[in-house]
């Protein structure tokens, strides 16, 4: 049996090295979130005239907004992706009915106390492995924005 060329095992070595780099930039993007600066200037790029009390909770951005029109409002923005979701934005939004199909559509059971916070929906809800979890939807669709394996009583 006849051992692999050095130029071979390095030319492997290299190549494992470069995945197992792209697969940590890619992990640390989807956990690292924006910084606060970061969120106001995207949030005036979105046409907010004025960005006030930024602070991260829930797994979100908040963030006291004032609108082209003049009006003020709290708005959630997501740490990766930066989406805005803000209840005055011209987009429909889910009833509780709707929150509640789309949750057990993606596994969750005994969903409750439910809390509309602008766009985005709070909920207390049994996850799909079993864990009592508290959530944060998106009101739009209701995918579940952030998740925390703690449920107090």
């Amino acid at each position: 049996m006849s051992k692999p060329s050095i130029p071979l095992r390095r030319s492997v070595l290299m190549a494992a090295i470069a995945t197992a780099a792209i697969g940590l930039a890619f992990a640390a993007h989807a956990v690292t979130p924006r910084s606060s600066a970061d969120v106001a200037a995207e949030l005036n790029r979105a046409g907010y005239a004025e960005v006030r009390e930024i602070e991260y909770d829930d797994g979100l951005w908040e963030a006291e907004v004032r609108r082209a029109d003049g009006r003020w409002g709290e708005v959630h923005v997501d740490p990766v992706s930066g989406e805005v979701f803000d209840a005055q934005a011209a987009r429909a939004q889910l009833d509780a009915a709707a929150l509640i199909a789309a949750l057990e559509a993606q596994g969750y059971t005994a969903i409750n106390d439910l809390d509309r916070e602008g766009a985005t929906w709070g909920a207390e809800a049994v996850g799909p492995d079993g864990q009592r979890v508290e959530l944060r939807v998106s009101g739009y669709d209701g995918r579940v924005l952030h998740s925390e394996a703690e449920w107090d009583d």
